[in-house]
């Protein structure tokens, strides 16, 4: 094997064992800025897709989501490359999550909570979570 061949090969390596069968506990995250939008009623889990195609660039689809306390919000990567679920506070961090993987958070205290995905610096959303 060539030194180019093993030093790309060991490059690699560690990238497609972060990617691979990540799955994730529930955090509970902080909130970021207070915020009192309306409220949308009681709900339990909501779904937020990474990957969405929005204009010909990655997305989360909603970017933005308004929930109630007490909800449980899962990103699903439904994108043929791996994306994380940031907090912009110190709330919670998927990790790599890869194609096909899940990552949920709950969100029992109001505000708003911003969220990136640091793989892909143009993904950002929030969730607004009201009382």
């Amino acid at each position: 094997m060539s030194t180019l061949r093993l030093v790309g090969l060991l490059i690699l390596l560690p990238l497609v064992f972060a990617c691979g069968g990540y799955s994730s506990n529930s955090t509970t995250p902080s909130p970021v800025t207070p915020s009192a939008p309306a409220s949308t009623g009681p709900s339990s889990s909501v779904d937020i897709v990474q990957g969405a195609e929005t204009l010909g660039a990655r997305a989360f689809a909603p970017d933005e989501l308004e929930i109630t306390a007490g909800t449980t919000v899962t990103w699903t990567n439904t994108d043929s490359v791996a994306h994380t679920s940031t907090s912009d506070a110190a709330g919670w961090n998927s990790g790599i999550v890869a194609p096909g993987g899940r990552f949920s958070a709950a969100f029992p205290t109001a505000g708003t909570y911003g969220f990136k995905c640091q793989v892909h610096a143009s993904m950002m959303g929030a969730v607004l979570v009201t009382p």
